[in-house]
């Protein structure tokens, strides 16, 4: 089928567009996105429909939105377009030496314990190579994968993106410690009581989140309450600082906890066996990596059997 549309003249330009459309933005707005005019871009999506035999757009009181079958085929037209930018970046990664750019997305655990060392690494064994990390939840890091604008994660499969998108390599799971301030009066104890930990004030992510979630099953399941009082933050550094000038406790992923371990703050000596799911490095299923995506990947993953 895929040559059928070709033969009958379905062109870069029309995927281009549907690919623009998925993403909710107004004919208008594509249009302006490619540079062309809006009849024109009105033009394209009719010729699109011509092509594939079936309407693409239907109207609403907003304006246009995409068929399912409209959405199916921008779908495909985003990896199509995603390939050929692959293929662009390796062409240029071959002829420059193993230079050019790479998109890696974590979560913070992750960044930590993986990404930091593999940074250290590439600036030695690939030179040439930019890196651009992203650091987000697992949900955020999975739709920028999917569309494109990140070629690996560290993270886990996202719940609002249907699994087969994706290849996973496990890597492990994220333990927890718990951080509180230099001088804390729980680091008195050689190790306090679980249900002193319920006395003090909490920072943790907001609730929905795998951390947050977590952590307050995990309580529940030890027969600890959840903290009454509670800052909700998913800012790592935010959170520190919160830590740092009061008696509060917040969990964070052990790595993040070992890393940003000062004299300012510290984790509690107490192991409730906190952890949070396993993640693994995640690609898009079936996109062909380039050579700076294996050099890498095999950074992240040099410890690891197999």
């Amino acid at each position: 089928m895929a040559e059928t549309f070709l033969r009958r003249g379905l062109k870069l330009s029309h995927l281009r567009l549907l690919a623009l459309l998925n993403h909710d933005e107004g004919l208008g707005a594509a249009a302006a996105t490619l540079g062309i005019a809006q009849p024109a871009a009105s033009r394209l999506l009719s010729e699109a429909e011509r092509i594939t035999g079936c309407a693409l757009r239907m109207r609403d009181g907003r304006g246009i939105r995409l068929t399912p079958e409209g959405r199916a085929l921008a779908q495909r037209a985003r990896r199509v377009l995603n390939e050929l930018s692959d293929a662009e970046r390796e062409l240029g990664e071959i002829s420059g030496g193993l230079s050019g750019d790479l998109r890696v997305g974590a979560v913070t655990g992750a960044a930590m314990e993986r990404v930091l060392p593999a940074l250290r690494s590439a600036r030695l064994e690939m030179p040439g190579l930019r890196v651009h990390v992203e650091i987000a939840n697992s949900e955020v890091l999975g739709e920028a994968l999917a569309e494109g604008r990140i070629d690996l994660a560290l993270a886990r499969l996202p719940r609002d993106h249907p699994p087969e998108l994706f290849d996973l390599r496990p890597i492990g799971e994220e333990p927890v410690a718990l951080v509180v301030r230099r001088g804390h009066r729980l680091l008195a104890q050689a190790s306090p009581a679980p249900e002193a930990l319920m006395e003090h004030d909490w920072v943790l992510p907001e609730a929905g989140t795998i951390l947050h979630d977590t952590v307050i099953d995990q309580l529940a399941r030890r027969g600890l309450r959840a903290p009454m009082r509670r800052v909700t933050t998913s800012s790592v550094l935010l959170t520190l600082a919160l830590v740092q000038r009061s008696n509060a406790i917040a969990p964070l992923a052990r790595a993040v906890a070992s890393e940003f371990a000062t004299e300012a703050c510290t984790m509690l000596p107490l192991d409730l066996g906190l952890s949070v799911a396993p993640y693994g490095l995640m690609t898009r299923k079936e996109a062909a990596p380039t050579m700076a995506l294996r050099r890498f990947s095999a950074l992240l993953t040099r410890d690891l059997p197999g």
